[in-house]
């Protein structure tokens, strides 16, 4: 999988799981691709304050991500 498909994968999975984080009133946004396996996102909204945003993070957009992209290894959010 070349970069670019590796971007549209990652953003498929953002769309996937932004109509959950608007629900509550966040969303979110891909910041950046490092060595095409580590991924960087920016909660937003609602999100940026939440308290459980760690586990959003780690149980929903990493899952969704690594759903679309298997080879990516890490997502970390930068506020």
């Amino acid at each position: 999988m070349n970069t670019e498909e590796l971007t549209q994968n990652i953003l498929k999975a953002l769309d996937e799981i932004r109509p959950f984080l608007n629900s509550d009133g966040g969303d979110i946004s891909l910041v950046g691709i490092e060595d095409d396996k580590h991924v960087t996102v920016r909660l937003e909204g609602a999100c940026t304050s939440c308290s459980v945003n760690q586990m959003t993070l780690k149980a929903g957009v990493e899952t969704t991500i690594k759903k679309y992209a298997p080879q990516i290894e890490t997502v970390v959010n930068i506020a």
